[in-house]
């Protein structure tokens, strides 16, 4: 067994403060043994517990580290393509370079550039968007296990409105999904999720497949989008009949295990179905800004009982940041009549505990006894804004706020996951 003792200011939302939970922040000492927190208490109360368990000291403000429940690896390269709604971005953009994916080593590089991207941002946790070809959604598994990145990732699918070379068919998708399944599900902190890419680009025959799929092993997930863009909802609901997420429901694919990222533009029977069938959102508003889609009705899920959390999306939206997320959501509630009025506590349960708990991981996106030691030391460089603001703040509420208002990449110095360090900006910086 490893045993050591972190201590520092820490900060997480242990209960909801969508529901009344408030944040928690204080200089506390946690004993970690084997990745996960065995003890919370004072610095004395570790020490004495463990005389001869080694101490690291944490600067700045601690927190969980951050959970993103909707990334898509290929698009890591075209970050910044601004002007264009959402099918034209895909034709333009996002498409021709998922078709690059098919170079195997083309596909490494880019795995290796976004798992090490996640981790510096602060996400130690995500929900992964692979690629259409199994040799490059295998190569982001296995950049994954490299990195300590906590995953669930899969295959995306798609038989139609895709470029040809994207396309695959019913059989070729179940016999490729079968085979990461087999290869990658629970290997570490590693699983596998279904991923037809959207209804605009699968038929009924595809739905079905993946739906078969999910039962090859046990607490698979799914993921895919939903009323993103209002011209996407029209296609959708012309080719099925049906509503966007009835589309999926009829497959079989809704439930506890699958999360529909954007839902920008959804009916109040819609939102019903989300909530009766357990079925998580991921608010990606940094993309809904750029693409044109449209301001979140975070209020009529909340309303409806929907789970939510946060997502990047990456490149419909502007990084891998959740930090920049948490003030986009912020913007967006802003400016909407009926918008939530968020504080920097929602912002961090949505970027973490809300994360968690649509991924199915209660041990993680806090800092309480039991859960993983996933987390992320904000300490900006000396001389910087941020460092200015943090110094003078007046309590943790106003630190966390300015973490979300103006925290980068570049402010998170130390992270770790499960008890390991992952990353450190000095490691970035050589």
């Amino acid at each position: 067994m490893t045993t050591t003792i972190f201590h520092g200011l820490l900060v997480d939302t242990p209960t909801d403060p969508f529901t009344g939970g408030t944040l928690r922040a204080e200089q506390a000492a946690l004993t970690v043994t084997d990745g996960v927190i065995r003890a919370r208490g004072t610095l004395a109360e570790a020490r004495n517990a463990l005389p001869d368990a080694p101490v690291v000291a944490l600067a700045g403000v601690v927190l969980p580290g951050l959970v993103d429940t909707h990334v898509h690896f290929p698009q890591l390269r075209i970050i910044g393509g601004l002007g264009l709604p959402l099918l034209d971005w895909l034709e333009r953009c996002a498409l021709p370079e998922e078709a690059r994916m098919a170079d195997p080593g083309y596909a490494a590089r880019v795995a290796g550039e976004f798992t090490s991207g996640l981790l510096a941002a602060g996400t130690t946790t995500a929900l992964v968007f692979g690629a259409h070809y199994a040799s490059a959604t295998d190569a982001l598994f296995r950049a994954a296990e490299a990195t300590g990145l906590r995953m669930t990732a899969g295959l995306v699918v798609g038989d139609r409105h895709l470029r040809p070379d994207l396309h695959t068919t019913p059989e070729r998708a179940a016999i490729d999904s079968a085979e990461l399944i087999s290869r990658w599900h629970g290997r570490g902190s590693l699983r596998y999720a279904v991923t037809p890419r959207f209804a605009l680009s699968a038929t009924e025959e595809l739905l079905r497949s993946c739906a078969e799929v999910l039962a090859l092993a046990p607490d698979l997930f799914v993921t895919s989008h939903v009323n993103e863009n209002p011209a996407e909802v029209a296609a959708v609901e012309e080719l099925f009949g049906t509503s966007y997420t009835e589309a999926y429901h009829r497959a079989g694919l809704l439930g506890g295990h699958t999360v529909l990222a954007h839902n920008v533009h959804a009916g109040d029977a819609e939102l019903a179905l989300l909530a009766e069938t357990g079925t998580a959102v991921s608010h990606c508003p940094s993309s809904n800004s750029s693409l044109g889609s449209g301001l979140f009705p975070m209020r009529r899920h909340l309303e409806a009982g929907v789970r939510l959390a946060l997502g990047s999306d990456v490149g419909g939206g502007t990084g891998l940041s959740l930090f920049k997320e948490g003030l986009q959501a912020y913007f967006h509630q802003q400016l909407r009549p009926d918008g939530v009025p968020l504080t920097a506590a929602h912002l961090l349960h949505l970027a973490t505990r809300a994360g968690a708990a649509a991924l199915d991981l209660p041990g993680v996106g806090h800092l309480g006894v039991g859960a993983s030691f996933d987390a992320i030391e904000v300490d900006p460089p000396a001389g910087t804004t941020l460092a200015a603001v943090l110094a003078h703040a007046p309590g943790p509420d106003e630190a966390l706020a300015a973490i979300f208002a103006g925290g980068t990449s570049a402010d998170i110095s130390r992270v770790w996951t499960s008890g390991v360090s992952a990353h450190t900006r000095a490691s970035q910086a050589a």
